[in-house]
């Protein structure tokens, strides 16, 4: 199996990836089972967050890195969290933190549109110059309270309206069906068939 190895510690994506990816011989390791440290996120778009945690993990490990910026993007909140989605209540992260200062800002609000966004960026090597970078967006609205046990981060309060269901109430293939991340691994899996 080819190795890539995932620059994130997000036990959630990981498990994802690797059923994702593993049906292309592709074994997705977590960063940290090569101590790489957390890398900066000081940018404001996904693609350049997503880059820079790309080339930090491959340089360290000597192999190609997989890196993920995502994040839950509310049309009223002008596109917030975006990429501050994990960190949106601040320090330590916290799914459940997060949850509770959205249905705060969205209190009241009738404009409940939201999007998830995933940026994914491949790199073979640290320097690179010709990175794959693929995205997805899932299309749905912010729930007025939690509901599902499946998923992470924002899952709970992610309304898919054509399903009528919240993105924690949908199995790991229907999410890996429709989600901004299966939509974007899947622009990567046709993109490393071509090559």
């Amino acid at each position: 199996m080819e190795k890539i190895v995932l620059a994130s510690n997000n036990a959630g994506k990981l498990k994802e990836f690797a059923q994702l990816l593993a049906p292309l011989g592709i074994e997705v390791l977590p960063q940290s089972a090569f101590n790489v440290s957390e890398a900066e996120e000081p940018h404001v778009t996904f693609v350049e967050n997503a880059l820079a945690k790309a080339r930090h993990c491959s340089q360290v490990t000597g192999l190609p890195a997989l890196a993920d910026d995502s994040g839950l993007c509310v049309e009223v909140l002008g596109g917030a969290p975006g990429v501050k989605s994990a960190r949106f209540a601040g320090e330590p992260k916290s799914d459940a933190r997060n949850n509770e200062k959205l249905l705060k800002e969205l209190s009241g609000a009738a404009n409940r549109r939201a999007h998830f966004t995933c940026v994914l960026v491949l790199v073979r090597h640290a320097d690179d110059p010709q990175p794959v970078i693929c995205e997805g967006e899932w299309q749905g609205e912010i729930l007025d309270a939690p509901r599902g046990a499946e998923g992470f981060g924002y899952d709970p309060l992610f309304g898919v309206p054509a399903l009528g269901k919240s993105a924690a109430e949908l199995s790991h293939e229907e999410k890996n069906a429709l989600s901004h991340r299966g939509q974007a691994v899947q622009q990567l899996v046709a993109r490393l068939a071509q090559r």
